[in-house]
């Protein structure tokens, strides 16, 4: 794709956008004045600033949030602003991806190459997403604003949702739905840190967080509000929206009365720890041997 200012080898010594001209403290003041009453301001005097964010995270130097620390993370929310802005600005328009055109208002990235991403057909990422060099996608797809770490596969038909922060080295594998949370603006999006494995057909949505080296097995569903049980010491102890780093997860059912009736509702166990180790591939294997956990 083209970048309004960039030349075609994404060489930042080359930009002349705004974003570069200007910090981003500058940036954010302008983003959140337009997003306090976008009619006061006509679709071409927002242009200019929103297109340049959109290139900043097309090429990862701005994120809809930021690592400060395992399982600490700073939302920035006038980068999420300028993305609902992007839609407001955007007018629909054909987009070609070979044979098949879309009807739609943000146009596919197609600088796979020039990335280093490899991209299986038919898998895509959208603008305003960042793909880190290194990284693979099968035939899944990215969303806007979402993060993809180098290392990191995404599989068959496995989804990014809007902002999701996926970390480094990361497996997702096949049918995994990771949910989008582009509104409210100061919400947390769904994060994936580094060293995660993610079996088939996980959804996690609702901006959870699944700390370092965590593996979560088949079939889990995660929830902001999905009790997340430890079970493995004397007492149980429950987290929500939080997967502690290097837990190994499974499904569970918890009992809950509804009206005089008990009926089985969808909960997460951790049934043990990813030990540590410098091979995290390693390590990966022994805890899904160990535990039995399906991926």
């Amino acid at each position: 794709m083209k970048f309004p200012y960039f030349n075609e080898n994404l060489n930042e010594s080359s930009y002349t956008g705004p974003i570069m001209q200007k910090n981003f403290e500058v940036v954010s003041k302008q983003i959140e004045t337009y997003f306090e009453d976008p009619t006061r301001f006509t679709a071409a005097e927002m242009r200019d600033q929103v297109e340049s964010v959109m290139d900043a995270l097309s090429l990862g130097q701005v994120r809809v949030a930021e690592p400060l620390g395992v399982g600490n993370w700073k939302v920035n929310a006038w980068v999420k602003k300028a993305i609902l802005l992007y839609f407001r600005v955007s007018e629909m328009k054909d987009i070609p991806a070979g044979d098949v055109h879309y009807w739609d208002k943000i146009p596919l990235r197609t600088d796979h190459q020039a990335a280093g991403v490899r991209v299986v057909p038919p898998a895509m990422y959208r603008r305003g997403a960042h793909v880190e060099k290194g990284a693979i996608l099968m035939a899944s797809y990215v969303n806007i604003g979402a993060y993809v770490g180098t290392g990191t596969m995404v599989d068959t038909w496995a989804t990014v949702g809007s902002c999701a922060q996926v970390g480094k080295h990361v497996h997702i594998s096949g049918g995994v739905g990771i949910g989008g949370v582009l509104e409210p603006p100061q919400g947390r999006p769904v994060i994936i840190e580094d060293h995660v494995f993610l079996g088939s057909r996980c959804i996690i949505v609702e901006g959870t967080i699944v700390e370092e080296g965590a593996v979560i097995g088949a079939g889990v569903t995660l929830t902001a509000s999905t009790p997340i049980i430890d079970v493995t010491g004397e007492q149980e102890i429950i987290y929500k929206g939080r997967v502690p780093a290097r837990s190994v997860v499974i499904p569970g059912v918890r009992e809950k009365t509804f009206g005089k009736h008990k009926y089985g509702v969808p909960c997460a166990l951790i049934i043990g720890t990813r030990k540590q180790s410098t091979d995290e591939k390693t390590s990966l294997n022994q805890a899904l041997r160990d535990y039995e956990v399906s991926a």
